[in-house]
């Protein structure tokens, strides 16, 4: 047997690993799980609370929060050690949580989800560095695989679970529910989790940092208000990306004079740092605006509750599990994961193309197949992305290789978001007021009092809702579920070429033999290398410090006037 194929024998997880392991499956669903429950919650919410016109600032400041923690939570647990960040971030969600139950005002339920995204996005990051400390790249696709289909399973139980809370106990549930799991996560790390403390020898580089997040921030926001809030053309979106491009064109010249930046500009310099992140805002950035829309385009065509919306994607769900798990163990067996990351999109892709051949009379196997195929192209390659990166930076960069990589890919999903939904609720926008003003010269008295109730066509198609549609007289509902058809379903097929485009850009990626050492074990390495380095340098400096000296009294000696002895006439011995 090699040796690489010993080491690989070598990893076997003890009791108090499945411990930890679990505990940080516990926290990725939780901090997965809380982006999709608020969603069927929030229409009660914000009655409730009396905000409606502060409704988008909800999910806003929770994406806010989450954005501007990532780079903090990945450089600085690269700097002081993870575990006490873990477990602040860990409190912070709970707090958070705990408080989002409580509020009373919809001003203070949005400072409390600030509060509660700060933890979120270090739960994160976190789990996965954590993840990468103690598990060889070798065999980590394979303990990763579940941790990445979290994502998919609280994309189908967050809103059948926030629709429950919602209608039969209370929303504040929704947030109270993560205290129970929470604490038992965050009593069981801090007993089992055992991970090395660093000290903070330089200085923290603020300023980078808050270059980093002010461009964070106005894209997010800019993502969020164009085309919605504000024109895309208005001061206000203009402004923001202007604010943008300063913050982020100056943030290279400041990393390069900084001793420690928070964006190691020698990761623009990796060629898997950057294609993987490239990847993940591609593919990352369509899929999930596409899937953004795909519940509220079931309820509207096929007259689906959002129960049974919700529980057409649990196929993608599945789908999602068996790829990461297949793939998963695939890539631990053979050792090599590029292949997968080029499948992935391509198959992803042809899900998309799939979907968009749907329309209100496709059966419900059909919706159910084309989402298991869009599921299993996912299940292929998320996790693997961040695998591979971990894999190829130095080990004291894993954290904030970690971090960066979900921050951009975060950004990616803001932007495909908006850019996706402003499309689409243009086209509906659009279709939805050409067949109002066709129907007006209509003479059937209960299509002119329907359209007579509502206060403007553009008002009307933005505020239409599934029981309000299947309350509509038949030919105007049948032109609301034909304008959403004709308005979704072509988006499918638009971001289909970009997620392929992702999978061929996999081919650029190096496909570097996964390590059989755990993170803390190439970073002790790495570590003691540079020590005995430092040291070898420093008897170096000493030898060749002690030869100066030497040489500097030999010649002293040399050169100073010989003595005489007392009474002789010969020069004195040296």
């Amino acid at each position: 047997m090699t040796a690489t194929a010993a080491a690989a024998v070598k990893f076997k997880p003890d009791r108090r690993f499945w411990v930890v392991y679990l505990c940080l499956m516990m926290v990725m669903f939780l901090s997965s799980l809380d982006q999709t429950i608020v969603a069927t919650a929030l229409p009660t919410i914000v009655g409730d609370l009396s905000g409606v016109e502060h409704m988008a600032w909800v999910i806003t400041a929770y994406t806010l929060a989450i954005t501007v923690g990532m780079p903090l939570y990945g450089r600085l647990s690269d700097l002081i050690g993870r575990k006490t960040l873990y477990l602040i971030a860990i409190g912070l969600f709970l707090l958070g949580s705990a408080l989002c139950g409580t509020a009373g005002t919809m001003v203070t339920f949005i400072f409390y989800r600030f509060i509660q995204g700060l933890g979120g996005g270090g739960l994160m990051i976190l789990s996965q560095a954590i993840t990468g400390d103690l598990i060889p790249p070798r065999v980590r696709a394979a303990y990763m695989a579940p941790m990445g289909a979290m994502f998919g399973v609280s994309s189908v139980l967050g809103p059948l679970l926030g629709g429950w809370f919602t209608d039969s106990v209370s929303w504040r549930w929704v947030f109270w529910i993560n205290l129970p799991l929470g604490v038992v996560a965050w009593v069981a790390c801090l007993f089992a989790l055992k991970l090395p403390k660093h000290e903070l020898k330089t200085k923290i580089d603020w300023l980078g940092l808050t270059l980093m997040d002010v461009g964070a921030v106005a894209i997010v926001l800019l993502a969020t208000w164009g085309g919605s809030q504000y024109d895309w053309s208005s001061w206000q979106i203009i402004g923001l990306g202007v604010v943008t491009v300063v913050a982020w064109g100056l943030l290279p010249t400041v990393e390069r004079r900084v001793e420690d930046p928070v964006l190691p500009l020698e990761l623009f310099h990796n060629r898997t740092f950057v294609v993987s992140t490239i990847i993940g805002m591609l593919a990352m950035g369509a899929m999930f605006g596409v899937l953004a829309y795909l519940p509220t385009y079931m309820q509207m065509t096929y007259g689906y509750s959002a129960t049974v919306s919700g529980l057409l994607l649990i196929p993608m769900t599945i789908g999602i599990l068996l790829a990461s798990t297949v793939t998963g163990l695939l890539t631990s067996r053979i050792g090599r994961y590029r292949i997968f990351i080029i499948i992935g999109p391509i198959v992803a892709a042809g899900g998309m193309v799939l979907m968009s051949t749907l329309d209100e009379n496709s059966p419900v196997w059909r919706i159910m197949g084309d989402t298991f195929v869009l599921g299993l192209g996912m299940g292929m390659f998320f996790q693997l992305l961040v695998m591979a990166v971990q894999n190829d930076v130095r080990p004291t960069l894993l954290g904030t290789a970690t971090s960066h990589n979900n921050f951009f890919r975060q950004i990616g999903v803001c932007l495909g978001s908006s850019l996706i939904g402003v499309a689409f609720t243009t086209r509906l926008t659009n279709r939805v007021m050409d067949l109002f003003a066709s129907l007006a010269a209509s003479k059937d008295p209960t299509i002119l009092k329907a359209l007579g109730a509502m206060s403007s066509h553009s008002d009307a198609a933005a505020s239409l809702t599934p029981s309000a549609v299947n309350q509509m007289p038949g030919p105007i509902r049948q032109g609301i579920v034909d304008a959403y058809v004709n308005s979704l379903t072509p988006l499918f097929l638009w971001m289909a070429p970009m997620v392929a485009a992702a999978g061929l850009l996999a081919f650029l990626l190096k496909d570097v033999p996964l390590s059989h050492h755990t993170g803390l074990q190439m970073r002790a390495a790495s570590e003691a290398s540079h020590d005995v380095s430092a040291s070898d340098a420093e008897m170096d400096d000493s030898s060749t410090q002690s030869s100066a000296r030497r040489a500097t009294d030999v010649t002293k000696v040399e050169a100073a006037p010989p003595r005489r002895s007392a009474g002789s006439d010969q020069p004195a011995q040296v």
